[in-house]
C-alpha cells in the first residue's frame, strides 16, 4: 500500500487529522532539507510536501517564491532532490509528496519522472499549474505505479468540475482555503466548512486543507474540519529567519515551530 494511503487509513482509525508541512527542497541547503524532514518526522508530522524549486511558480506567494530563488541560485536540480529522497528513505518512512510544476514534468518526461520518483521513494505529487483536463497522462502513469497525484479544489471550483477532479484525484484532495496565492493569513473563511462538507459528500478521499494557515490556532481550527492540514509559508518563513545560523539551531527552532503546529492540529479540545 502506498505510504499516503496507509497514513490516512491509520489516522482515520485514530480519528485525528494529518499534519503536512511544506518545505522547499534545497532551502537553505539539501543537507538542511534532509535534517528538517527527519526532525519533522520526530516531531509528529504525518507527511511532507516537498517543493521542487521553479523559476515561475503559479500558486506560490512571495515567501515560497523567495525560497525557490534561493534554492535555484545554489544550482539545485530535480535529480538532486530525488537523490535526497533516497537518502531520507534510509532513515524514515514518512510519506513525501512533491509539489512540482507541469513545466518541469513536461521537460523531464512524465513516465520517466514517475519511474524515478517511485524508485527514489517519493509517494506522490501535487501539480498546481496542471488543469485536470490535461492531467490524464500523469494520473494514469501514477495509477499504474501506485504514485498518487493529488488534485486541487478551489473555492471557485464549480460543482461539475469538482466532480471531475474528485474522480481523478489520488491519495487525497488538496482544498485551497483562499482565492489567490499561498501565504500566511489571520482567519479561516466560514465558507470552508460548507465547501469541505460538500466535497466529502461525493468522495471517500481524505481532504487536506492548505493555503493561508500560519498559526497553531488556525491549524487547530483546520484540523476540526479537514482530514489533513498543510502549512507552508509560515514554516518557510521560519527557515528563512534562521537560515544564517548553524544547522543545529535552524533544525531545532523550525522543528519546535512545527511541533507546536502538530500539537494544535491533533488536539481539538
Amino acid at each position: 500500500m502506498n505510504r499516503i494511503d496507509a497514513k490516512f487509513k491509520e489516522l482515520k482509525e485514530k480519528k485525528v487529522p494529518a499534519f503536512i508541512p511544506f518545505i522547499t527542497a534545497g532551502d537553505p541547503s539539501l543537507d538542511a532539507t534532509r535534517e528538517l524532514i527527519l526532525e519533522f518526522d520526530r516531531r509528529g508530522a504525518d507527511m511532507i510536501e516537498l517543493g521542487v524549486p521553479f523559476s515561475d511558480p503559479i500558486a506560490d506567494g512571495p515567501v515560497i517564491q523567495a525560497s525557490y530563488h534561493r534554492a535555484l541560485s545554489s544550482g539545485i536540480k530535480l535529480s538532486d532532490i530525488l537523490e535526497l529522497v533516497s537518502e531520507i528513505r534510509k532513515q524514515s518512512e514518512i510519506p513525501i509528496v512533491s509539489m512540482i510544476s507541469q513545466s518541469i514534468l513536461f521537460k523531464y518526461g512524465c513516465k520517466e519522472f514517475v519511474k524515478n520518483a517511485v524508485d527514489a521513494g517519493l509517494d506522490g505529487a501535487t501539480i498546481p499549474d496542471l488543469p485536470i483536463e490535461e492531467a490524464e497522462d500523469i494520473i494514469e502513469t501514477g495509477r499504474v505505479a501506485d504514485f498518487k497525484v493529488a488534485c486541487f479544489i478551489a473555492p471557485t471550483t464549480t460543482d461539475s468540475r469538482m466532480n471531475l477532479i474528485v474522480k481523478k484525484s489520488q491519495g487525497f484532495l488538496y482544498y485551497i482555503s483562499v482565492v489567490g496565492i499561498t501565504g500566511s493569513g489571520n482567519t479561516l473563511s466560514e465558507d470552508i466548512v460548507n465547501n469541505i462538507q460538500k466535497i466529502k459528500k461525493v468522495t471517500s478521499l481524505p481532504v487536506a486543507l492548505g493555503f493561508g494557515i500560519s498559526t497553531p490556532e488556525q491549524a487547530r481550527m483546520a484540523g476540526k474540519i479537514a482530514d489533513g492540514v498543510i502549512v507552508g509559508s509560515a514554516i518557510v518563513r521560519e527557515i528563512e529567519k534562521h537560515s544564517n545560523q548553524d544547522n543545529s539551531v535552524l533544525i531545532n527552532e523550525v522543528g519546535a515551530f512545527v511541533g507546536e503546529l502538530v500539537h494544535s492540529t491533533k488536539n481539538q479540545n
